[in-house]
This record gives structure tokens, C-alpha cells and sequence, in this order.
């Protein structure tokens, strides 16, 4: 089993914080143009057909129990669910302000690491996280008042993820981050492939294929390469850190959202948003500063006789 290196697993949360946003800005400029389903399809489509082969290349196909195999079908499952919640909100929520309101989500999940997986928390880190979460709420505009129920589609994000991200931590010391991709790709392709093709185009909203161009089959290819490697290094990051020190890291996606939002569609948050943002990054420059200072405090001691383990966090 691997040892946890919280320093890495913070540094792969980093790359999916910036690879995440990207996907999503893509997602909504799809979202007015293909059925919800055809684009969640195609995402896990391409990333089926493009780990599948390297797993069977490598020869690194996964031997899975039926406890496993069942917490690899949950995962997949809450997967879909999520993607499909964020991408529907995408279509009426501007990309900065659905991921401010499904910013809940890692201090749900800190507070579930805590208390349910028993992973340890400073009061420093959940200090952290709250400040983090009060300038998630400075971000978040009146966006109920302006388009209703809709608004309320990242919060259920949120608690999806968090559940996901625990299932998650528990799987990736088990199967490898590709092979699990491989698979999950796979069994999500099979799952939603029914109501992509068999379901007639314009039967029922949000189902069906549409015809699809050029200019469009780009976007739907983008949008599957960078789910791809952003949930692998997702993945990753939690194989080497525990959910509970990467929750507060994921904050620092949202400035990376209102910037490509800013650039993309022309939303620049107000004076209120901007300090918000300001709280939110700090909180998790703290957090990597303080992961830091800990993994190096071994070092400051002298040396003993024989080789010591790492200190636990």
C-alpha cells in the first residue's frame, strides 16, 4: 500500500483544479446546442476509447471482487450524476456561479472524512476550510432570484462529489487511476448509450442524438480529453492525500473558473465576488503552506540511529 506524500497529492488536485473549469466552460458553450445526454455520452465515450487500449496494452486489467466491482459501479454511477447535474446547471447559471454554490462541497467533505472515515483534522485546517467557505458565500450571487430551482442543481454537485471523492479515496489504493478510468468509462458508455440511441431525437428533452458538425464534434472531443486527465489526476491525488487535505486545495478552482469565465463569456464577478474570490484563494495557499511546513518538519530533527518512519500528519 502506498504511502500517503500529501505534498504530490496536492499538487494533482492543483492540475485538476485548473483542468475542471476548462471542461465545464466547454460543457456550457455545448449546452445550448446537443441533448444533455449525447454530450455526457460522448465525454465518457472517448474516455473509454482512449484508456481502454493502454489498459489492455499494459496488460493491467483489473482482478475485481464483488465488493469491489460494486463500489466501482457506485462510483461510475455518482460520476454520471454529478457531470450530468453540473453540465444541466451550466446551461442557466453562469460558469463562475455554479461552481461558487457547488463549492459546499469540500467542506462537506472535510467534515466527512472527519467523522465518518476518521481522518484526521486540525483545528488550523478546518479553520482553513471555514474561511474558505465564507468567501465561497461572498461569490455566490442572488442566483435563485434569477433563475429558480436550476440554481440548486450545483448544491446537489456538491454532496454527489463529496460522496464520490470518499468512494473514491477507497477504490484508488486498490486499482490503479487508469485501469478504474478504463473501467468506469466503459460501464458509464453502457449505461448511458440506451438513452443516446435508442431514444428518437426530440422525443423526450435532454435525450436523443442530434446531428452533429464539424465545429461541434471539437468540442465534444475537447470536452472528453480534459475529463479525462482531470479525473485521473483526481484520481491520483487521492491515492497519495486524504480527502480531508485536499478539500481545502479545491478551493483555488474557482478563481480559475471566474477567469475563464471572464475570458470565455465576458462574466466578471462584482466588488463582493472579487473579494470573496481573494478569501477562498488565501485559505487554500494556507493550507498547501501548511502541508508544506509539516512534511518538512522531520527534517529539522536530528537524525536518529536508524531510519525513521515519515510523521504523521
Amino acid at each position: 500500500m502506498d504511502q500517503d506524500r500529501p505534498l504530490l497529492g496536492i499538487l494533482l488536485m492543483l492540475g485538476f483544479c485548473v483542468l475542471a473549469p476548462m471542461g465545464d466552460a466547454v460543457a456550457k458553450l455545448l449546452g445550448g446546442r446537443l441533448p444533455l445526454a449525447q454530450i455526457v455520452f460522448v465525454r465518457f465515450a472517448i474516455q473509454a476509447a482512449l484508456l481502454a487500449p493502454v489498459v489492455l496494452i499494459g496488460r493491467r486489467v483489473p482482478r475485481m471482487g464483488l465488493q469491489l466491482l460494486g463500489l466501482v459501479l457506485l462510483r461510475t454511477v455518482m460520476h454520471v450524476l454529478g457531470i450530468g447535474m453540473m453540465f444541466s446547471a451550466l446551461v442557466y447559471l453562469p460558469l463562475a456561479d455554479a461552481i461558487a454554490i457547488a463549492f459546499v462541497m469540500p467542506f462537506i467533505l472535510l467534515l466527512l472524512g472527519h467523522y465518518v472515515m476518521g481522518e484526521e483534522v486540525g483545528w488550523r485546517r478546518m479553520a482553513a476550510c471555514a474561511v474558505g467557505f465564507a468567501g465561497t458565500l461572498m461569490v455566490v450571487q442572488p442566483a435563485f432570484r434569477d433563475v429558480g430551482w436550476p440554481a440548486l442543481l450545483p448544491l446537489g454537485v456538491a454532496l454527489n462529489f463529496a460522496l464520490f471523492m470518499m468512494v473514491t479515496r477507497r477504490i484508488s489504493r486498490r486499482i490503479g487511476a487508469v485501469p478504474l478510468q478504463a473501467v468506469s468509462g466503459l460501464m458509464a458508455t453502457a449505461m448511458i448509450a440506451p438513452l443516446v440511441l435508442l431514444v428518437p431525437a426530440e422525443a423526450v428533452p435532454g435525450l436523443g442524438w442530434h446531428p452533429v458538425g464539424p465545429g461541434v464534434w471539437g468540442l465534444l472531443v475537447t470536452i472528453g480529453l480534459l475529463g479525462t486527465l482531470a479525473h485521473l489526476l483526481m484520481t491520483w491525488s487521492l491515492r497519495f492525500a486524504p480527502g480531508a487535505t485536499l478539500a481545502p486545495v479545491q478551493y483555488l478552482e474557482l478563481p480559475v473558473a471566474t477567469t475563464i469565465g471572464y475570458l470565455v463569456f465576458g462574466d466578471l464577478p462584482g466588488p463582493l465576488a472579487g473579494a470573496g474570490i481573494c478569501v477562498i484563494v488565501a485559505a487554500g495557499l494556507y493550507i498547501l503552506m501548511r502541508e508544506r511546513a509539516m512534511h518538512r518538519a522531520p527534517s529539522a530533527v536530528p537524525a536518529p540511529a536508524r531510519p525513521a518512519p515519515p510523521a504523521a500528519e
